[in-house]
């Protein structure tokens, strides 16, 4: 049947004209704005997902930042370290020269003052953004090195480096009826001696110095950065202690320190039981002890005492120390530095690889959709004619009515 008030014809090719248009305007946008799925409507699941990929790509940009200025603040201490170190390296040269008898020792004393100067500068310089990781204001440092998404969320992470003290501050001495003591200034043959309470208490681990509970003011049991100094005879053994150290640890501390200055490790033995430090004399001569302790002191804190005039063959042994802990702080720095150059070439690879799964997902394959403008500008063309057609349908009805 034919009708001039329905042309299902033309309704029908009107209706594929239509969706010719949309897919060609849909063509259209992809390659004006290079993507396939430009607002949630699109497709809102790979949206949603691209989105929350963008977030992460912009996130780990300011990671990317925080490892370039913990690199460069690393790269400072490190600097440091290594320049006091080659500064100890030439001081030593001078100590074992002053071990000779026909040398002028005050005129070798006045240069090795001299280095310890410029050591002290070194040390005081060595900031980066105001941060000295080197002069014992810091205990440690937290650098943002990732970002951790999960089902649960997302996280922080963050990479700790250890400052390294290698000022020569001397620390206050602590003292009172917890540290500080001495049961007697000499221990007879085969005899103990209580060296006091100078362990941790209840035997856990050292606090931080920057734990909350590592008040200087109140606290009597050790914390890290304490210096313990120990004399048997004419022997000092020196411990700087750690974050963690329990009482067994300082004693083997101080006991190698003791057998490093030339203390025969047999003639002696320490012990700590209950947070006390006790020293038992194996020999049959009696000997004198003596022991100090000081709080925050600095890991050069020995070259302030060092004097070839006086005791050049004592002043070989402190420099030696002292030579090892800037060898360690310089070591120390570069390995953290070398992770850190480690996770930042990571982030950057990784925000490369988030950019390409985002452009997968989201980017308008342009030879695709090259290709596909083409066929709808000719479908489109053809859809025009058909509606072209049908419209002069209605047209043949007039013969009927001649």
């Amino acid at each position: 049947m034919s009708s001039i008030l329905t042309n299902t014809s033309a309704m029908v090719a009107l209706q594929t004209m239509k969706g010719i248009n949309a897919n060609l305007n849909k063509t259209q946008a992809d390659i004006s704005t290079g993507k396939s799925v430009a607002t949630a409507k699109d497709n809102a699941a790979v949206w949603a997902i691209s989105k929350v990929m963008e977030s992460d790509v912009q996130g780990f940009k300011g990671i990317s930042d925080s490892l370039s200025v913990g690199s460069a603040t690393l790269t400072v201490a490190r600097n440091a370290s290594e320049s006091v170190t080659k500064l100890l390296t030439e001081m030593k040269g001078k100590i074992v020269a002053a071990q000779a008898e026909n040398v002028d020792r005050s005129k070798i004393q006045t240069d090795i003052v001299a280095l310890r100067s410029q050591v002290e500068s070194v040390v005081g310089a060595a900031q980066f953004n105001g941060l000295n990781l080197v002069d014992g204001s810091q205990t440690s440092i937290n650098v943002l090195s990732s970002l951790d998404r999960s089902a649960s969320g997302v996280a922080s992470s963050n990479i700790q480096v250890t400052a390294q003290n290698l000022s020569t501050d001397a620390g206050t001495a602590l003292s009172g009826t917890s540290l500080g003591t001495l049961s007697g200034a000499t221990i007879a043959g085969a005899a103990t001696g209580t060296l006091g309470s100078f362990g941790i208490q209840g035997g856990a681990g050292a606090l931080a110095s920057n734990a909350s509970g590592a008040n200087p003011a109140t606290l009597t049991s050790l914390i890290e950065g304490d210096a313990i100094e120990l004399k048997v005879g004419s022997t000092v053994g020196r411990y700087v202690v750690k974050e963690g150290d329990t009482n067994t640890e300082l004693a083997e501390g101080l006991r190698n320190a003791l057998t490093q200055g030339g203390l025969n490790g047999s003639d002696f033995t320490l012990s700590a039981t209950g947070g006390v430090l006790s020293i038992t004399n194996n020999t049959n001569v009696t000997t004198a002890v003596s022991v100090t302790a000081a709080r925050g002191e600095g890991g050069l804190a020995g070259l302030g005492t060092i004097d070839v005039t006086s005791d050049p063959a004592a002043a070989l042994t402190d420099i030696e120390g002292l030579l090892q802990t800037s060898i360690n702080a310089a070591a120390s720095f570069g390995s953290a530095q070398k992770r850190i150059d480690i996770q930042s070439e990571f982030v950057g690879n990784l925000t490369d690889s988030l950019k390409t799964g985002i452009g997968a997902m989201v980017d308008t394959d342009m030879e695709e959709a090259s290709a596909r403008l083409q066929a709808l500008q000719v479908q489109q063309q053809l859809a025009t004619q058909a509606l072209s057609i049908a419209n002069q349908q209605p047209q043949g009805l007039l013969s009927l009515f001649r």
